[in-house]
């Protein structure tokens, strides 16, 4: 049930966060870098795109069950690895996570969430474990067997961060990260807490990453391993033959290098590319029903939802995040009657509309 009748939809929970968050923590889930051009042409990419409905098909019964690396989802979309989500409540990613058990929906977990794999993962919810490789492999090594140990049922590596991106907004907004959260699946046994997150990532991302260090991920775990953060095919490439479970077409939520793709605009060159040996999975921007449909209907098997759920979480706590779940699955499943598609399957690209 929605509390307030005048939250409609995702937008209505962005605007709604704005009013209600304090400007610097706002400013942290909303930004990108920049001049925010990515940022803005990731939601833009979606409404460049027109559909085009099929008529008098029956979709008097509507399934939105999706099959992601050989596992049934309930629902086409994941939540997306979104760092500190006690900024936007104090029950954070627990807040989070029981939403997404409510809709059956794994859950990503960033590296640097304000909570425990540990906790997360005892929500009783797909857990997949969100991880950055750092200069100290050892490090990375140890947070690897903390996330097994834990029970989380993938790794997703990210890829496009090799030195963090111009946050210009942060610096206007003067954030920095409030001394009293916790970064417990970065602190190691002994030491004392993380607490300044960004001089910590400064000096512990590693911008000599290469190909070879996937290699030395799959010889350290069994875990599935999914390449996110790739915008072109011949990186989708290289991550297939090295042994990636699947790829996820990102540029970081707009967060890393402006000017770069769109996600959706990277979608159809990665799905040509390698959509027939592997899963291919995308993010970036979604924010309605018809989003999630355009997605699916370019080649991607889901999306993840990033800002979407912290705007929800912010709003209202996990019923904020599980009614903005609610939201998406409702306008999904509307959109598909209305397309002509009475399941997942059915969804292609000659919805998409090529003229002019």
């Amino acid at each position: 049930m929605n509390p307030d009748p005048t939250l409609l939809n995702v937008l209505d929970y962005e605007a709604k966060a704005a009013e209600t968050m304090d400007r610097p923590w706002h400013a942290y889930y909303a930004g990108g870098v920049c001049d925010d051009r990515t940022l803005r042409d990731n939601r833009d990419a979606f409404a460049r795109l027109r559909l085009r409905p099929r008529m008098l098909r029956d979709v008097s019964r509507i399934s939105t069950e999706v099959t992601i690396a050989g596992s049934s989802h309930p629902l086409p979309f994941l939540i997306a690895p979104t760092a500190m989500h006690k900024l936007a409540h104090p029950d954070g990613e627990l807040a989070t996570a029981r939403a997404a058990r409510a809709h059956g929906v794994t859950h990503v977990l960033s590296s640097i969430s304000t909570t425990a794999v540990e906790d997360v993962v005892g929500i009783g919810h797909d857990v997949w474990f969100q991880l950055y490789v750092l200069k100290d492999r050892a490090w990375s090594e140890r947070i690897v067997r903390r996330v097994e140990t834990a029970g989380a049922q993938a790794l997703v590596w990210t890829v496009d961060l090799p030195v963090s991106g111009l946050r210009e907004n942060l610096v206007r907004a003067e954030f920095s990260t409030p001394p009293e959260l916790p970064f417990p699946n970065l602190t190691e046994p002994g030491a004392p807490p993380v607490h300044d997150l960004l001089a910590t990532l400064g000096v512990h991302f590693d911008p000599g990453l290469t190909w070879k260090d996937l290699d030395w991920l799959r010889s350290i775990t069994d875990l599935p391993i999914w390449v996110k953060g790739l915008l072109r095919d011949d990186d989708a490439r290289r991550a297939v033959d090295a042994g990636a479970t699947g790829v996820i077409v990102s540029n970081h939520g707009g967060r890393q290098l402006d000017t770069a793709v769109a996600a959706l605009d990277a979608l159809p060159e990665i799905v040509a590319a390698v959509g027939d040996r592997t899963t291919v999975l995308m993010d970036g921007g979604v924010r309605r029903g018809t989003d999630v449909l355009k997605a699916l209907a370019l080649g991607a098997r889901a999306v993840l939802l990033g800002r979407a759920v912290l705007w929800g979480l912010a709003v209202d706590g996990e019923a904020g995040a599980t009614h903005v779940l609610q939201i998406l699955r409702d306008e999904l499943t509307n959109v598909m009657a209305q397309c002509g598609c009475p399941d997942i399957a059915s969804i292609g690209p000659d919805l998409i509309f090529r003229g002019r």
